[in-house]
């Protein structure tokens, strides 16, 4: 449940149109749902704009079946399901659900953004990297974004890359993903005037470590104004990301 739909019930009953005990009955399992096995956080939206996420990888197909159904049950839009298998996918057959496969991420209740705001970009080293590139991609787009992607620009062939340099300078954040030496994110905070989160991947030969040679040259960036997330974490940056974007978009009152 968001900040618009709770505002939308004390408008009814303001306008007399909804009474308390049924204002009550709609509230009456705030601030979260209890399971043997989650409490459903129906609080999310009101405090951060955004619903629950729910993270895949280690729940059973029953377990995320059953936290979708109680937060559609509050007439949450957009939510989120990450790290879900196209197997787990399946349990999800009967809600209204949009997947995508290659980020697998699967959005529950979807609704369409009418007017993406301001502009994230997500660039990939390389095609292996698509995943967790996407994963960020589709965050950012289903938390309000205007996204573009350009994919498959490391710097081995960095002329790739500088073909897009103008869609990199209008960015008010940008992604940047990159595996093997991870050289992509200081390429990148060298060329663009905004924030820069470097996400490494557990792409690689041995010597990789599955992200930790990614990981620790992204940390020692000396591009300023670079930051990083951890491995494989598309999610996290793309979040990230939309916060920076935002950045201003809701004005907040502040008491003097």
């Amino acid at each position: 449940m968001n900040r618009d739909h709770i505002l939308s019930i004390l408008k009814d009953i303001e306008n007399g149109n909804l009474s308390a005990e049924l204002a009550a009955e709609k509230l009456r399992l705030e601030p979260y749902e209890e399971f043997s096995y989650a409490n459903v956080d129906h609080h999310r939206g009101l405090r951060q704009g955004v619903p629950e996420v729910i993270y895949g990888a280690g729940k059973t197909a029953e377990q995320i079946r059953g936290i979708a159904e109680a937060m559609l049950r509050h007439e949450d839009e957009n939510i989120l399901i990450t790290r879900i298998s196209p197997e787990k996918r399946a349990v999800l057959e009967g809600l209204p659900v949009d997947y995508r496969e290659i980020a697998q991420i699967a959005i529950v209740n979807p609704k369409p953004i009418e007017k993406p705001y301001g502009s994230i970009v997500v660039v990939s080293a390389g095609t292996s990297d698509m995943p967790v590139a996407e994963e960020a991609a589709v965050t950012a787009e289903v938390l309000g974004n205007r996204v573009t992607r350009i994919y498959d620009s490391g710097v081995a062939g960095i002329h790739r890359l500088l073909a897009h340099t103008e869609e990199l300078m209008q960015a008010r954040a940008v992604v940047a993903v990159a595996g093997m030496e991870g050289a992509l994110a200081s390429v990148v905070g060298g060329l663009v005037d905004c924030p820069v989160i470097a996400v490494p991947t557990s792409v690689g030969y041995g010597a990789s470590f599955h992200g930790l040679a990614a990981l620790l040259a992204m940390l020692n960036s000396c591009a300023s104004g670079v930051s990083v997330v951890n491995i494989d974490n598309g999610f996290g940056a793309g979040y990230q990301a939309s916060m920076i974007n935002q950045v201003g978009r809701y004005s907040k009152s502040v008491s003097e």
